[in-house]
């Protein structure tokens, strides 16, 4: 990996904190991104760089990283989108979103927009972490932020999820144009603080000394995005879907449908007031 830049979001703590460390080691020049300039100071300094921050549940933050990382980094061959969060109950960002689907899909997705001539030109491989989530999760073009529909925490993270792989599947569709490839993967279930205040069953997994047995470590969880972010030929796993370390052709109906990943994506550009259809 030497010579070969790689951003990262969610970089802060989790399977981000290892995987920064180990594609580092690599000889990566690992660019870190978290959720504010405190939580991102331990790997930013363990890595030598300046840390770089945005809070996702504000998309003003989101464009302000944006800027910052074309400044820094003249290439970017390798995007992470790993930022992501399980909340508790509904709540409506000051940008008009749900919190869970702006946090794990709405964010990456501008941040992608907004860096696109950069990976265009870079030849970027985008990671997406996603989730076996995904299997639970429905996509409801009118109905994004649960104005309708009952809110749970599952549900939305799930609908999440499901976005982030047709979001994957898009950007490997427009490949041939762009230049830029992507892929998905489920990383586990990582004993990490992703799911801190989260309520029901997720409760159970994530907050209980039960659920830390039946969890993996980060070092584990980080592994397939390692694997990724260092594959030889990101066009030898273009637009899959990876569970843990395999490739993984079982995935959700919504999550094939191509017809719904460019509605997605469309959709997606109106609510975030995105002109360019790329």
């Amino acid at each position: 990996m030497t010579g070969r830049t790689v951003v990262i979001t969610g970089a802060s703590s989790g399977i981000g904190f290892e995987a920064a460390r180990q594609l580092a080691r690599q000889g990566a020049t690992v660019v870190p991104v978290g959720p504010s300039k405190e939580s991102s100071a331990a790997i930013a300094a363990e890595l030598g760089v300046g840390p770089l921050a945005a809070d996702y549940t504000r998309l003003a933050e989101v464009r302000s990283l944006a800027g910052q990382l074309l400044e820094r980094c003249p290439t970017i061959d390798v995007l992470a989108h790993n930022a992501g969060a399980m909340v508790p109950e509904r709540r409506i960002t000051e940008d008009g979103h749900e919190t869970s689907l702006q946090i794990n899909y709405l964010a990456p997705f501008l941040l992608q927009s907004l860096l696109h001539e950069r990976l265009s030109a870079s030849r970027t491989h985008t990671v997406i972490t996603s989730s076996l989530a995904h299997w639970s999760g429905r996509i409801r073009l009118d109905d994004f932020s649960f104005d309708r529909r009952r809110y749970s925490t599952s549900a939305a993270y799930s609908d999440s999820k499901l976005a982030d792989l047709l979001f994957t599947r898009e950007i490997a569709r427009r490949t041939p144009q762009t230049g830029i490839t992507a892929t998905a993967f489920h990383p586990g279930v990582v004993n990490s603080s992703i799911g801190t205040g989260a309520a029901g069953i997720n409760h159970l997994i994530y907050n209980t000394r039960l659920g830390g047995m039946l969890m993996i470590d980060n070092k584990e969880g980080a592994a397939p995005l390692v694997h990724l972010a260092t594959v030889a030929d990101p066009h030898s796993v273009n637009g899959q879907y990876f569970n843990r370390m395999k490739a993984d052709s079982r995935t959700s109906k919504q999550s094939r449908s191509p017809e719904l990943a460019q509605r997605l994506w469309t959709r997606t550009e109106t609510m975030l007031g995105l002109s360019t259809n790329r």
